[in-house]
């Protein structure tokens, strides 16, 4: 067994022991059936806030004339950024040959499809008439770039659930020989198994289907953040007025997800007894490619706030002292050095780069993720070119409402609940793809 193989699986194994530790979690146990209630009542809450603003109308939030982006629109952003994590690690690490993410590719994929299904709709919760959502697709503009949004988001979304399913396949025909399966999983898994019985012909059409994929999701991938920086960047608004928001939100994307993918793995490591197949050895390599990307991302920030300063025009100077020592400040700072520069710094060291510091590490970027979104949405429109003049007070200024926040927290749920259900019916790591890159025959 190579030292490639000995990474990826922590100890040598046969496929009656893939079958027992990579199905095993399969079931529908009483904790399992908790977790879901208590989703199922969470979601009822805030879809009922949902109902209680669909009938009296935007008017409950705190959206008004002049801050018509808030919550909604952050939320938007961070979930199209979670989303890209699969591009990241199936295709881009995928492509070029890196053997260690074989156990974490899944995950990824699984988050990706989550994250993805789930933005359109939180689209419609700021919408104040969702039933004309059908006039998007009936009379889009190629002119909007909101049509270009949903197109590229839609294909987005196909092509993750392929990359989710296609690889899955094999793993699926395993699967429904097992014993100690629901006899209704075994019937799902053999109808969506699609016969497959490991030939030469199978294998390479999975293979050449998947690399299809990876090649195309690559540039859609990138189009559904370079689209949605545009929906800001064509406003000459401070804050937004930037040439760099393309790589600017691609970069923050690959964070969010990578911070997503780590606290994925060592919730599914601790849950379904994964120890021997997420490894320290992939957190550690997790957590090398975090800096990598959150290095990259640093610089965006660093080049968004450099270059206006250093012009300060009127607009802008109004726009970043409010952010560095005004209204935003203390949030700014937080998200900036408790979200990234000091996860930097602590991910340099390896002791950090451990499932337990690494799982923490990941939560506060992930939270700053969020607030940054918020932080490039809310106070750039506090911020008029005009003076604010003869309106209430919370006409000029956002504070999000209790119904507001709970309509936020609605699509957050819908995402654990989906990752949750997908975890728990399918093997998380890929079972045909470990045995045979670990020398096991699988027939």
């Amino acid at each position: 067994m190579s030292s490639e193989k000995v990474k990826n699986v922590a100890k040598p194994v046969d496929l009656e022991i893939l079958k027992r530790d990579l199905y095993g979690h399969i079931n529908l146990s009483t904790s399992f059936k908790a977790w879901m209630g208590f989703l199922t009542l969470l979601l009822g809450g805030c879809l009922f806030a949902y109902f209680i603003q669909l009938k009296n109308g935007l008017i409950v939030t705190g959206l008004r004339d002049y801050v018509s982006w808030g919550m909604y629109l952050s939320n938007f952003v961070f979930f199209v950024a979670s989303s890209l994590i699969g591009m990241l690690i199936s295709a881009v690490l995928g492509l070029v040959g890196i053997k260690w993410i074989t156990p974490i590719a899944r995950i990824a994929e699984i988050i990706a499809v989550a994250f993805s299904a789930v933005a359109g709709l939180v689209i419609v919760s700021d919408m104040g008439r969702p039933d004309r959502l059908l006039n998007v697709f009936i009379h889009g503009r190629f002119q909007s770039p909101i049509l270009w949004d949903v197109t590229v988001i839609t294909t987005y979304m196909v092509i993750s659930v392929l990359l989710l399913f296609i690889p899955l396949i094999p793993d699926l025909a395993i699967g429904k020989k097992l014993d100690n399966l629901p006899k209704w999983l075994k019937k799902v898994y053999s109808i969506l198994a699609l016969n497959f019985i490991d030939s030469p012909e199978q294998r390479k059409i999975i293979a050449s289907s998947i690399r299809t994929l990876l090649i195309l999701i690559v540039p859609v991938a990138l189009s559904i953040h370079t689209v949605t920086s545009w929906l800001f960047a064509v406003n000459s608004r401070p804050g937004w007025d930037s040439t760099i928001f393309g790589p600017y939100f691609v970069s923050g994307a690959f964070v969010a997800g990578s911070a997503c993918v780590i606290i994925a793995m060592y919730v599914f490591r601790n849950s379904y007894k994964l120890k021997d197949y997420l490894t320290d050895f992939h957190f550690n390599q997790m957590g090398k490619l975090l800096v990598l990307v959150a290095l990259v991302y640093l610089y965006f920030n660093i080049n968004e706030y450099l270059v206006p300063a250093y012009k300060m025009q009127k607009a802008e100077a109004h726009h970043l002292h409010e952010l560095f020592a005004g209204r935003y400040a203390v949030m700014f700072w937080l998200t900036q050095l408790g979200g990234l520069i000091l996860p930097i710094l602590l991910l340099l060291l390896p002791k950090m780069r451990k499932p337990k510091p690494i799982f923490v590490i990941a939560l506060a970027v992930l939270l700053g993720a969020w607030f940054k979104r918020f932080i490039i949405v809310v106070p750039t429109m506090e911020g008029p070119f005009l003076p604010i003049q003869h309106v209430p007070h919370n006409y000029m200024f956002y504070s999000p409402t209790l119904i507001e926040t709970a309509v936020t927290i609605a699509p957050i749920v819908m995402v654990v609940m989906i990752v949750s259900v997908l975890a728990k019916f399918l093997p998380i790591i890929p079972v045909y793809e470990t045995a045979h890159e670990n020398g096991i025959v699988t027939k």
